[in-house]
């Protein structure tokens, strides 16, 4: 069945919206070029687009030839503001951006033991009030926030989790309750995972496994260049998955006896003493024998998770995976050859430390898109 008129046009809106989001500023003449549409259509969309406030002139293209030069069109990127915040387990890291996505402000900041949710919650709550006002920004559009463990694929909340702190969840809704903004929730790993697909190691790839190799242990599924979250939310525990080399097996309420007691961070701290280093330095300096062996660890997780998916590609993440970087992947890669036939590239993470973060922002700014340009887009 065809379009109606309206359908169509705000289809059309939305993809020229996405082209000056994606390419910058463009004329109409190359918003012709890129969507086919003709010209009188694309000057109707245009005049559309400045009406409603989402398209203003940025300046002019043209100098170099002859006749008068040609409108620049670009979003008008303070149309809304964004603010991403990647919660970890003892501090809290915030980014406020316009529309576009372009930073303005960012900060962060320690979060103890306090013994009640209430300080901890009211120190990030502050921190990002802070970071909106030092943005310029008089109150925002959309908030995501990026945080260690399960999110309800019914409800889009953060499950309570035994070993995780209790004003992670608290947070979420005391943001949901104060700001007059769409407050959204994701597990930091599968950020990450949204951050590498868009922006850094998976570019090129549609189908790939993101190992979160840092406090804890987990992995992102991307297949077909979209998040595969599972039935409840969890697919990509593999903490929890049985493996060799461990002292037992691991329970519903713990990941000890998993994946988790080979890879996470204080396995690799006892893995480095045991070399005689500490954990930093024993990444960074390339030391043979000690990546050999952590490699031969990581394997072992990833060549379940590969004999599974044959997603071809395995994205080596969190600290560990940053900190280790190429060299570290590529005795993974080699190590995983021995244990599958299953061809599989390994990369180190591109964006490091800021991907959870990164991977907050994207999804903020595609949220707030969505509201704006009217027509949903695919999502992750």
């Amino acid at each position: 069945m065809a379009a109606s008129p309206s359908t169509a046009r705000a289809i059309n809106d939305r993809f020229a919206l996405r082209l000056l989001q994606d390419e910058g500023p463009l004329t109409a003449t190359q918003l012709k070029t890129l969507t086919g549409l003709s010209r009188p259509s694309v000057a109707d969309l245009v005049e559309r687009l400045q009406g409603s406030g989402l398209v203003h002139v940025v300046g002019e293209s043209g100098a170099e030839r002859r006749g008068p030069n040609a409108k620049l069109y670009g979003l008008v990127a303070d149309r809304a503001h964004l603010a991403a915040l990647d919660v970890r387990t003892r501090s809290v890291s915030v980014t406020v951006a316009d529309l576009l996505g372009t930073t303005l402000a960012e900060a962060s900041v320690p979060v103890g033991d306090e013994g009640d949710t209430g300080p901890a919650v009211e120190k990030a709550v502050a921190l990002l009030e802070r970071t909106v006002k030092e943005a310029g920004a008089d109150r925002l559009h959309s908030v995501a926030v990026g945080a260690p463990g399960l999110i309800d694929p019914a409800t889009g909340e953060l499950r309570d989790s035994s070993g995780l702190p209790a004003w992670h969840r608290r947070l979420v809704g005391v943001l949901q309750e104060r700001l007059p903004a769409h407050v959204l929730v994701e597990n930091e790993t599968n950020l990450a995972a949204v951050a590498e697909l868009r922006e850094g190691a998976a570019r090129d790839r549609e189908d790939f496994v993101l190992l979160w190799l840092g406090q804890g242990v987990g992995a992102a599924v991307v297949l077909g260049g979209r998040l595969r979250r599972g039935a409840s939310g969890g697919a990509g525990e593999i903490g929890f998955l049985p493996v060799p080399g461990t002292l037992g097996l691991p329970s519903a309420t713990g990941c000890d006896g998993g994946f988790h007691e080979l890879a996470c961070a204080a396995a690799v701290e006892s893995l480095a003493a045991a070399h005689g280093l500490d954990r930093d330095e024993a990444l960074a300096s390339g030391h043979g024998p000690f990546l050999d062996t952590l490699a031969r660890r990581l394997a072992v997780g990833a060549a379940a998770v590969v004999s599974v998916l044959d997603p071809g590609c395995v994205v080596l993440a969190g600290e560990t995976g940053h900190q280790g970087g190429p060299e570290l992947a590529a005795r993974v890669e080699s190590e995983l050859a021995a244990l599958s036939p299953l061809r599989t590239e390994v990369r180190p993470t591109a964006l490091g430390g800021a991907a959870v973060l990164r991977g907050a922002l994207l999804l903020a700014r595609d949220a707030a898109q969505d509201a704006l340009f009217g027509t949903p887009a695919t999502g992750i």
